[in-house]
């Protein structure tokens, strides 16, 4: 009887107890990797008008972040081929954990977390084998690495847990890299991208690819919108003159819709989308290319391009609360880009990273 009495009254505690979430680290809105004018590395909390929420040290240049569905941590990895993600508690600003890649493995700089946040995945490269891994670890257990699977493909980069919280979509660059060459591509000539979705168990669902005329369009980076869609950007990897789509959209069972811009406006992203994003509404897609300055948004519906607006070293993008969309610049700039022309900026003294990802509410 003491066992169960000890037991009940701690189960009583822990529910009167307030959970932590998000809101204790300040609500931000979005995360960035961001490097400050003296060089220093860290992880930025923003709020939904562009305003810094907290700034935490990284030892060194990051990539992109996931963010904790329940709780104010975030893992943050480092910038391709980067071999350690560090979890932050974003209320206390310490280190709760340290991911290091398995030997022969390095990581891409994306992860997603399970729909209770139990889990975490991150993208892999098994470089002696070129094989793409999608490894596992277990949150509750301090991050202790449990499983691993295929990712159906090389290279994956970007990867996303799908709205049915039982399978996630991987963007297969299909580049295949080592880290004795550095960031040197090795197979542009035989590449082969592909989009999969696998289940959170390892099973191959469904996979799309470009089309072989295509086939050095690197699928890179991934943004869900209501009902499964999926946007993808992709970055050009064969001859200059050629200038393929650089954005895909599809939903599971259905083929895929290939948008570009015309002409000139789409040459002038030189082959590049550096991140993708969906509108809350679900009613556009945007692309970004620090190369070329821009950002172009596609209306979803109509299949068609809505226009593009010029932004410096414009690369990171997600959804804004209420439609349109929040951007972030290598020049500092935070921005909310509404009916193809900014409608906000805050200018800070720090140049931002490729991503801005959305914190979940707590």
């Amino acid at each position: 009887m003491a066992d169960r009495r000890s037991f009940l009254t701690g189960a009583l505690a822990a529910s009167l107890c307030p959970r932590v979430g998000w809101a204790d680290a300040g609500s931000p809105a979005f995360l960035s990797a961001a490097q400050e004018s003296d060089g220093r590395q860290m992880l930025v909390g923003l709020d939904a008008a562009g305003a810094e929420r907290f700034r935490l040290p990284l030892p060194q240049r990051g990539h992109a972040a996931a963010a904790h569905p329940i709780r104010p941590e975030a893992t943050a990895f480092a910038r391709r081929p980067g071999t350690f993600a560090l979890v932050i508690d974003c209320r206390e600003g310490r280190v709760n954990a340290v991911l290091d890649a398995p030997e022969e493995r390095h990581f891409y700089g994306h992860g997603a977390y399970s729909a209770d946040g139990r889990y975490m995945y991150t993208a892999e490269n098994d470089y002696d084998t070129a094989r793409g891994v999608i490894g596992v670890w277990d949150t509750e257990a301090g991050y202790l690495r449990v499983g691993e699977f295929e990712s159906h493909g090389i290279g994956p980069h970007d990867i996303k847990l799908m709205p049915d919280g039982k399978s996630l979509v991987i963007a297969n660059g299909g580049i295949e890299t080592h880290p004795e060459s550095g960031r040197t591509k090795l197979n542009i000539p035989f590449m082969e991208p592909n989009l999969a979705y696998v289940s959170t168990e390892g099973t191959l669902l469904e996979t799309i690819a470009p089309p072989a005329d295509w086939h050095m369009n690197s699928i890179r980076h991934l943004a869900l919108g209501p009902g499964g869609t999926v946007a993808f950007a992709m970055q050009w990897q064969g001859p200059r003159a050629e200038l393929p789509p650089l954005l895909g959209l599809h939903r599971r069972g259905a083929a895929p819709v290939w948008l570009d811009a015309p002409g000139a406006e789409h040459a002038a992203m030189q082959g590049y989308a550096g991140s993708v994003a969906i509108s809350e509404d679900g009613a556009e897609a945007a692309i970004s290319s620090p190369r070329g300055g821009r950002v172009h948004v596609f209306d979803i519906a109509g299949a068609r391009f809505a226009g593009a607006i010029e932004a410096r070293d414009v690369c990171g993008l997600a959804p804004a609360a209420g439609g349109g969309f929040v951007a972030t610049t290598g020049t500092g700039a935070v921005m909310g880009l509404r009916d193809l022309h900014p409608v906000w900026t805050a200018q800070q003294a720090r140049a931002f990273d490729n991503h801005l990802v959305t914190v979940g509410a707590a």
